[in-house]
């Protein structure tokens, strides 16, 4: 039980590194959080300072949940503290929990007061390792809802529902034979429903007609 629970420290750790607000501070001076949304993310960073600077962002946030899945998951070794009830392996299972402990490190940060991103590209991270066909196939209803309406939080949603829709379209309708299904999909309706959750207050301004669209230009 110690060795899981220090998994999933680290993992959280991981995910809470404030990469936002450690770049507008080494680029601008600047805590990230008091400009555009507020938000402490990529796409807020892209807003005030720049889109090189929002990419980078994006980049390594997505990395801390690709490294909360192959690196510190695989301080596990022997057996599970606790009887595997899923059909995943012990090691798939740890691997879950650790991308999991990393994504609401990302939204809850220890380092810069419990207030962090959204989840999307440490999400992005995790899953890209986990169900790779699956979000693939978000990424590209993402960049297709942006380019279309240039409202990165209504592409964001809908991608994160497009996870689980295409899960179950490729098992059910194209029954393609993914392994771990039946624990997979709840597993990314988790994942899913908690990024849509934190992008609630886009949510509402989507309906007001008040929603930010993302514009490339560097603002002074």
């Amino acid at each position: 039980m110690f060795l899981l629970a220090t998994i999933i420290l680290l993992s959280y750790l991981v995910g809470s590194i404030p990469t936002s607000i450690i770049v507008s501070k080494l680029t601008r001076g600047i805590d990230i959080r008091d400009y555009g949304s507020g938000n402490a993310g990529g796409t807020n960073v892209m807003r005030v300072l720049g889109w090189k600077q929002g990419l980078l962002v994006i980049v390594l946030d997505a990395l801390k949940g690709v490294l909360a899945v192959i690196v510190v998951a695989r301080l596990h070794y022997g057996s599970m503290p606790f009887a595997n009830e899923t059909p995943f392996d012990d090691f798939t299972l740890i691997q879950i929990i650790a991308g999991i402990a990393a994504v609401i490190g990302h939204v809850w940060t220890v380092f810069a007061g419990f207030r962090g991103g959204k989840g999307i590209a440490t999400s992005l991270g995790m899953l890209l390792m986990i169900t790779t066909v699956d979000m693939l196939v978000a990424v590209g209803v993402f960049i297709v809802v942006f380019s279309v309406s240039r409202y990165v939080s209504l592409g964001s949603i809908i991608a994160a529902i497009a996870v689980p829709l295409t899960l179950i379209i490729r098992e059910n309708v194209f029954n393609v034979n993914i392994p771990n299904y039946n624990t997979l999909l709840p597993f990314v309706i988790l994942v899913s429903l908690l990024v849509i959750f934190t992008h609630r207050k886009n949510v509402v301004r989507l309906i007001n007609g008040n929603e930010h669209k993302l514009s490339f230009s560097k603002k002074k």
